[in-house]
């Protein structure tokens, strides 16, 4: 069985002025190969679920499983390692260091790995010159156009080789051309032991993918699943 993300009657609700609950028992299997797409009000919970998903939040109750091991809520430690190997994380607001350049903000997500600087600059050099921005290395963001800055937050996320692509409304601040663009390009890092999940709303998108996803009173509907 290749790499796959199981999630078990996982919950997260927050406590305020009184209880909320936004995911409510989900029980879902993603497997690799594929490309799902969540969809769903705003509200709904699909930026809680990725950041579950990508372990920088904890679940109320339930758990989840990463090829078939129980992910241990408490071990921090563990669990920055498996995203820093094995998760790529796309935002809607990219997220790159303002202070550092194209190239900079690319490789140094390598060192999360190991301190081999040369081999980062070089695989970051790959990486960008892939999507169109081996121009740009030495661009800061402020000088990078918003289809550009969100093709460098794409490298950053694909240095370490992911296992799993989680991405939060990817295109929400684009133009409608840079978002087929986008798309395109994230449609393109499908591979058999890779998992891509993404939220959005804009269902021409969704219906793009292997899998389209509802997240209704925190639970997940299956709308559509092709083989």
């Amino acid at each position: 069985m290749n790499n796959f993300l199981k999630l078990n009657n996982l919950s997260k609700k927050y406590q305020k002025n009184k209880s909320l609950k936004v995911l409510n028992n989900i029980n879902f299997k993603f497997e690799s190969g594929k490309i799902y797409s969540i969809i769903g009000p705003s509200g709904s919970g699909k930026s809680t679920l990725l950041n579950l998903l990508s372990l920088i939040d904890i679940p109320s109750s339930g758990f989840i499983e990463y090829n078939k091991e129980k992910i241990d809520v408490n071990s921090s430690i563990k669990n920055d390692d498996l995203r820093s190997n094995n998760v790529g994380i796309i935002y809607q607001d990219k997220n790159l260091l303002a202070d550092f350049t194209t190239l900079e903000n690319v490789y140094m997500a390598r060192l999360s790995l190991n301190n081999n600087k040369k081999k980062a600059v070089v695989d970051a050099k790959n990486l960008l010159k892939k999507v169109g921005l081996d121009k740009r290395l030495s661009h800061f963001p402020s000088e990078l156009s918003g289809g550009e800055s969100q093709r460098v937050a794409i490298s950053r996320a694909l240095i370490n080789s992911p296992d799993i692509i989680l991405a939060d409304e990817p295109t929400g601040n684009l133009d409608n051309k840079n978002a087929r663009d986008i798309f395109k390009l994230l449609f393109s890092l499908r591979n058999k032991n890779r998992i891509i999940i993404f939220a959005t709303h804009n269902r021409y998108f969704a219906d793009m993918s292997d899998c389209k996803l509802s997240l209704i009173d925190g639970k997940i509907i299956t709308i559509n699943a092709r083989n």
